[in-house]
């Protein structure tokens, strides 16, 4: 599976080496890094946020007063879990656009459940996304968009309570999922990209396995064109992560993820997942190639991804 996997990888990497690009000089998309670092900072300041913490609902606080001015949307909830009920809470900030149909950009928030008595702060995994989106939301606000709406979604309850499983795990993706199910939007969604622990300081963005191709190779074509490619998809994994709901219900998803944090993944959920193991420049590759994706999504760039 890995050897088929990667063997299509190869096909898409070389078809865009050889020019199937939209052509032309690739206009750098605007992503402040160290506004983002400084984003990181700050979430890494409340110190560890699982879910039901007071530092988590600060968190969300936090997130909701950068977001003044623009259309928010909650999925607020309660989650069932192993270790008791939680109180769940996604949260979306809408651009919207003069085209029929949402992009979606999802990262999760919270940081792991058990850990929460280690000192653990996440900066990778849970303060880094949630700082590219804020910065994102930076660069939306305020503009009008000639392209598709785009929803940046704050995913709440990514991590396991207790030990993961398909119950014990996603509440908030799940949850949302379904939500989005019943009232339609999922039938609108053009593509959803999740990322996650995207600012390694040695940053190698993995491609997923399990993720819709096209939209892969449309994430490595953004960072082909912007120079970055020498950190996405030297390896392949298949991994379970919020873009897993969607994924399973027919919605075009993709997991931007760095899952070898520190040699053989040692700083990945441990105490070490610190601010110096991170970087502004690693936060700008990733912020940057999201926006270019959104770029080529609004003009409908869809690779051919062969067989």
């Amino acid at each position: 599976m890995k050897i088929l996997a990667l063997g299509v990888l190869l096909a898409v990497c070389a078809s865009l080496a050889a020019g199937e690009t939209t052509g032309g000089q690739a206009v750098e998309p605007s992503f402040n890094p160290a506004r983002a670092m400084q984003y990181t900072r700050q979430v890494v300041g409340f110190g560890t946020r699982p879910i039901g913490s007071a530092n988590h609902k600060k968190l969300q606080s936090y997130i909701l007063a950068h977001l003044k001015g623009v259309e928010i949307a909650e999925d607020a909830f309660t989650a069932e879990t192993p270790e008791g009920k939680f109180p769940v809470r996604n949260l979306i900030a809408k651009f919207p656009g003069s085209k029929d149909g949402i992009i979606v950009i999802a990262g999760h928030y919270d940081t792991n459940y058990p850990l929460r008595n280690t000192g653990y702060v996440g900066a990778n995994d849970g303060a880094s996304s949630t700082a590219i989106l804020l910065e994102l939301a930076n660069q939306l606000r305020g503009k009008k968009r000639d392209g598709y709406s785009v929803w940046l979604v704050w995913t709440d309850a990514e991590e396991a309570v207790k030990q993961w499983s398909a119950a014990d795990s996603l509440y908030g993706t799940r949850h949302l999922a379904d939500l989005w199910q019943k009232d339609g939007t999922l039938k609108r969604i053009k593509a959803l990209i999740v990322e996650d622990m995207i600012a390694d300081a040695d940053l190698n963005i993995e491609h997923e396995m399990g993720s819709t191709p096209w939209l892969e190779a449309l994430i490595f074509q953004a960072a082909t064109e912007l120079g970055y490619q020498s950190h996405f998809f030297a390896r392949s994994i298949s991994v379970e992560d919020d873009h897993l709901p969607f994924l399973q219900k027919g919605v075009p998803s993709a997991d931007m993820i760095d899952l070898d944090y520190g040699y053989n993944d040692v700083f990945h959920h441990t105490p070490q997942d610190t601010l110096d193991k991170i970087s502004a420049k690693s936060l700008e590759i990733s912020g940057k190639v999201i926006m270019k994706v959104i770029e080529l999504l609004d003009h409908d760039v869809r690779p051919t991804v062969k067989d």
